[in-house]
């Protein structure tokens, strides 16, 4: 496997990861985040199965953009009141099998008039806060076991059923990762 320039592990941008059980931090527990960025200064990435409805903003104009269901997301624990949009960019949209890369997916400027947009995007989403790791944090969880990085499927970013999404994508994983879709929230109870 090669390594990416600046640090111990290959970069994470543009694929999934995904909580391996048990991860012990509650607010990553069966969570599978979509990564924008993974670097030697460190990682980004976006919570794709923990709809919301707790955003106090004005956002009505872009109600209708949204993919269903139409609920806003939490992206993560860190800078909760900051916005994140993401949108699909026409043309470049692989079909749902197709394993989907950061150029297809792109920031979208809420401030903007959303009848404006040209592209329009096909698939919109709207996260508030985001997962953070600063340089080498991530790659320390990668080592010690706390998450599978695992393919993007559009399907995934995009999800219609996020509840079920780390169930999902891992039963569709080939040996032993897809028998971690039926490890029980409490491993005790196993």
């Amino acid at each position: 496997m090669a390594r990416a320039r600046g640090f111990s592990l290959p970069s994470t941008k543009g694929r999934l990861l995904v909580a391996a059980p048990p991860l012990t931090d509650p607010n990553f527990d069966r969570s599978v985040l979509f990564m924008l960025e993974h670097n030697e200064g460190g990682a980004l990435g976006l919570m794709l199965n923990r709809s919301s409805n707790d955003l106090k903003i004005e956002l009505d104009s872009w109600v209708d953009l949204l993919t269903p269901p139409q609920a806003f997301f939490s992206g993560g624990p860190v800078e909760t009141h900051a916005l994140i949009a993401l949108g699909m960019i026409p043309g470049k949209t692989p079909d749902g099998q197709t394993f989907v890369s950061v150029d297809c997916v792109a920031p979208i400027d809420l401030d903007s008039d959303p009848a404006l947009l040209d592209p329009r995007p096909s698939l919109l989403r709207i996260f508030h806060g985001y997962a953070g790791w600063g340089p080498q944090q991530l790659d320390a969880e990668l080592e010690g076991g706390a998450w599978l990085v695992l393919n993007a499927l559009v399907s995934d970013v995009f999800t219609q059923t996020p509840k079920d999404l780390w169930e999902t994508v891992l039963r569709r994983q080939k040996g032993e990762a897809s028998w971690l879709a039926d490890c029980p929230s409490d491993p005790t109870l196993n």
